[in-house]
């Protein structure tokens, strides 16, 4: 049996995928590939352990493919793409993805990224329960959070918050601290991504109770309040 992890990369330059596929083998990994979205859906059923998404693709692009997929898909989403606005940072959150790397990157920061989503999949498969109030539970060993007894839908970054902040109440994170411990290497210069979790996360509270856990501690950082 094959225990090594698996990367699902999506692109449709074929040069590209080579590339990676390439490296990404001589380093230990199993790779498939897929040149557009419908091979990508088709690429699925191998369960990936990690997805490397292009965004520009011709015809379903990765925001739309990662839409599509995210709700049957858990395994970190990571978009590969020559775009650096913070708009286009959200709107990347907004569809599912769950980190960026720009384009031109170098294979050593392509790879550090990996290993630190495949590093933080694993450790969260090793948690405890907590019951953090009368209204609210967190289940960190089924990742899960409960609020009046209904599920709160969240994605794989929004529940790693949670538990940072949750484990750690009162203690004041910045946004590059939570970037540099949930994704696991330097935070510098992606607080958007933070801050546009943190957004999504009030919201799906917000229809449950009227209890703010996630403080805002102006020009600190966050803090969970209990």
């Amino acid at each position: 049996m094959d225990n090594r992890h698996s990367v699902l990369l999506v692109d449709d330059e074929r040069s590209i995928l080579d590339l990676l596929k390439l490296q990404l083998e001589s380093e230990g990994y199993q790779v498939y590939t897929a040149e557009n979205a419908a091979e990508a859906l088709n690429k699925l059923s191998y369960t990936p352990d990690i997805i490397l998404l292009d965004i520009n693709m011709r015809g379903t692009n990765g925001l739309e493919l990662c839409v599509s997929i995210r709700d049957f898909v858990a395994c970190p989403i990571l978009f590969l793409t020559a775009r650096i606005s913070e708009q286009d940072k959200v709107n990347g959150l907004m569809a599912g993805g769950d980190d960026y790397i720009t384009k031109p990157f170098s294979m050593d920061e392509l790879l550090a990224r990996i290993s630190a989503h495949l590093r933080r999949e694993e450790r969260s498969h090793h948690k405890t329960r907590g019951k953090f109030s009368e209204e609210l539970v967190i289940d960190y060993g089924k990742r899960s959070v409960y609020i009046k007894g209904k599920l709160v839908e969240l994605s794989n970054k929004e529940f790693e918050i949670i538990r940072l902040l949750s484990r750690n109440a009162g203690q004041v994170f910045d946004r590059e601290k939570i970037y540099e411990i949930i994704w696991g290497i330097d935070g510098s210069g992606d607080s958007t991504v933070i801050k546009e979790h943190i957004r999504k996360i009030r919201i799906k509270f917000a229809e449950y109770t009227e209890k703010t856990y996630i403080s805002t501690v102006w020009g600190v950082g966050y803090k969970w309040i209990n």
